[in-house]
């Protein structure tokens, strides 16, 4: 994808155009990545990823990968996360943290 993950951990985002609950995702994922430093929110387009969709199982939208700082999946939740789930899955990430 090119995109470079976070220095401590990763919010990724599937998500499609016509999707509502991805727009407030969109915005509960940015608010914690701007609260906590190190973390980086990335959307990828599920419609223009296919390959990537079908290699992770992606099965509806939107679907959110947490990634720890090497990468790793740790955490992977479907439809509209709270944010308090978000903030406790990016402890999990970060070691604890």
């Amino acid at each position: 994808m090119g995109t470079e993950l976070g220095e401590r951990a990763t919010l990724v985002q599937f998500s499609t155009a016509f999707c509502a609950p991805c727009r407030a995702t969109r915005r509960v994922l940015a608010e914690v990545a701007g609260l906590v430093p190190g973390v980086t929110h990335v959307e990828i387009d599920a419609e223009a990823h296919l390959d990537l969709v079908r290699r992770l199982e992606i099965v509806r939208t939107p679907t959110v990968l947490v990634l720890d700082a090497a990468g790793r999946v740790v955490r992977r939740a479907a439809g509209r996360p709270r944010k308090a789930d978000v903030i406790a899955a990016l402890g999990e990430a970060l070691g604890g943290v």
